[in-house]
C-alpha cells in the first residue's frame, strides 16, 4: 500500500487551534473562579460555626 503525501493523519504537524492570549484569558477566567469558590465555601463554614456558637433564644 502506498501512502498518499497529502494524508498525513494524525502524525502531522499540530496547528494551534487557539491563540495564546484567549488560552490565558480562559486560564485568568478558571483561576479567578475557582477563587472566589473557594472564598463563598471559607465564608459559608465560617458562618455556620458563628451560628452554631450562638445560644438559641429560648
Amino acid at each position: 500500500m502506498i501512502r498518499s503525501f497529502g494524508a498525513l493523519g494524525f502524525h502531522g504537524r499540530p496547528a494551534p487551534v487557539a491563540s495564546s492570549r484567549l488560552t490565558h484569558a480562559v486560564a485568568a477566567s478558571l483561576a479567578i473562579g475557582a477563587l472566589s469558590l473557594c472564598l463563598i465555601v471559607t465564608l459559608t463554614v465560617f458562618s455556620i460555626n458563628v451560628s452554631m456558637a450562638m445560644p438559641i433564644p429560648a
